[in-house]
């Protein structure tokens, strides 16, 4: 995929443009739209993060307060499969559609939530082993995270794609990498944020070694996550891609402290990144607990 006009521009908004075709053609571009710089609140008191108990990093990393019995049973229904009403509106489902679409190297199953042309900014999320769109696209599970999620998208004039992953290599990446030029296409010159919880942090960070796909994007959000040792070199970070992690402090299948070593491997390096450790968490934690709006607005302030 060659680098369009577009996001020539959009580079020089973060500050990592390339400097000879951006002499080419920065007179004609459209800067990343100034709507996605910060999402207006959505029930922050309900989602915003609990008690920060410890900071570190120079804040960068903040170890926050998580308990089940209040974060999983007092925030639920019932426990672990349907949210309290009070965290969540279908009214979204107006905006909401199954959609197959077509991209440049294939097929892709997502449900999508928003303004699918000239959206102020896309959001792409990836699930883990088992999951598919329906996952990301549950008003119900996780807390009403996900729900929580797609209102932003529409209160904000953007757009949310929740993708089905057939698999998690070379393949399921080359799939994604065509969605985001879909996104880009759908919505150019605004950001783009790729989303990866548990295996789908696969994705990832392969993604981040595809030139042309991290080009596209505004930032990487990593959700108890695998740790990629090879991510120093890659193309995202040698473009100082924003990457923000969460992660549950007894994740049992990905541990906290591998994804933590990284972390300040990018920090060292001058890379835009934050991590939010959830005391006690299990691997399930960040998909329930992430503040879509701090992380978001986070991404794009960077």
């Amino acid at each position: 995929m060659s680098q369009s006009t577009i996001h020539c521009r959009a580079r020089a908004v973060f500050a990592r443009t390339r400097l000879v075709l951006a002499a080419f053609v920065v007179s004609a571009l459209p800067a990343f739209s100034a709507l996605a710089t910060e999402l207006a609140p959505w029930k922050d008191e309900l989602f915003g993060y609990p008690a920060v108990i410890e900071s570190s990093d120079g804040g960068a990393l903040r170890v926050v307060d998580y308990q089940e019995m209040r974060d999983i049973n007092g925030r639920d229904q019932v426990p672990e499969r349907r949210a309290k009403a009070a965290y969540v509106s279908t009214a979204v489902k107006r905006q909401q559609e199954n959609l197959t679409l077509s991209t440049p190297a294939g097929p892709v199953d997502v449900a999508v939530t928003g303004r699918q042309q000239g959206a102020a900014f896309s959001v792409i999320f990836i699930h883990g082993r088992g999951g598919d769109r329906r996952l990301g696209n549950n008003d119900w599970s996780f807390g009403g995270n996900f729900n929580r999620l797609k209102n932003l998208a529409v209160r904000n004039g953007g757009v949310y794609y929740s993708a089905s992953v057939t698999s998690f290599d070379e393949k399921g990446a080359a799939a994604i990498a065509g969605l985001i030029e879909v996104a880009r296409r759908n919505s150019p010159g605004t950001p783009i944020v790729l989303s990866c919880a548990s295996m789908g942090s696969f994705i990832c960070w392969q993604i981040a070694r595809d030139p042309a796909a991290v080009e596209n994007l505004a930032g990487i959000i990593v959700m108890g996550g695998a740790t990629d040792p090879g991510y120093v070199g890659s193309a995202a970070y040698k473009a100082k891609l924003p990457v923000y992690f969460t992660h549950g402090e007894g994740d049992k299948v990905y541990a906290a402290q591998d994804q933590v070593a990284l972390f300040r491997k990018l920090l060292g390096a001058g890379i835009p990144t934050r991590f939010v450790l959830f005391r006690t968490g299990s691997h399930g934690t960040p998909v329930r607990m992430t503040d879509w709006r701090e992380t978001l607005n986070w991404i794009f302030a960077h």
